[in-house]
C-alpha cells in the first residue's frame, strides 16, 4: 500500500489521482471517478471534489493509497 502525506488539512479525490501519477490530467480525473473506478475506503465515490483526510484508503485500478499527516 502507498501512502500520500497531506500537506494541508484534506486533499480531494482528484488532486490526489494527478499527485500519485495514477491519470495524466484533471479531466482524465473526471471521467475514471465519475465512470465509478474509484472507491473510498471499500465504497465507490463518484465525486471528483470528495474531501480525503488522514486515514482514508483509496483503491483505483488495483493501487491502494493510504492518505497519512
Amino acid at each position: 500500500m502507498r501512502e500520500l502525506r497531506l500537506r494541508e488539512e484534506y486533499i480531494t479525490l482528484g488532486q490526489l489521482l494527478k499527485a500519485e501519477g495514477l491519470v495524466e490530467n484533471g479531466a482524465e480525473a473526471k471521467e475514471v471517478i465519475q465512470s465509478g473506478e474509484a472507491s473510498v475506503n471499500g465504497k465507490v465515490d463518484e465525486r471528483r471534489g470528495r474531501k480525503l483526510r488522514e486515514g482514508d484508503v483509496v483503491s483505483f485500478r488495483g493501487t491502494e493509497i493510504k492518505v497519512v499527516r
